[in-house]
């Protein structure tokens, strides 16, 4: 029941710790040989997206955290 309810999930909605635990998934997946030829080409882009998610949170947060430390700076 948690996967169908996690399918459904728009991937934008995902927080960092999901992209990486599906995208971690579909390699494993790949590793051992158990995506079809069929399924592939999907879950490669599938892959590509999480990837991207997940660099643009880590993005985001090193962002974040220079700024809070630039404040602190300033104190």
């Amino acid at each position: 029941m948690a996967k169908k309810k996690e399918e459904g999930k728009n991937l934008q909605e995902l927080g960092y710790e999901e992209a990486y635990a599906r995208l971690q998934r579909i390699v494993a997946d790949m590793e051992s040989e158990q995506i079809t030829v069929d399924e592939l080409s999907a879950r490669l882009r599938e892959a590509v997206k999480l990837l991207a998610i997940c660099k643009q949170k880590l993005f985001d947060t090193e962002k974040e955290v220079q700024s809070i430390l630039k404040g602190m700076e300033a104190e």
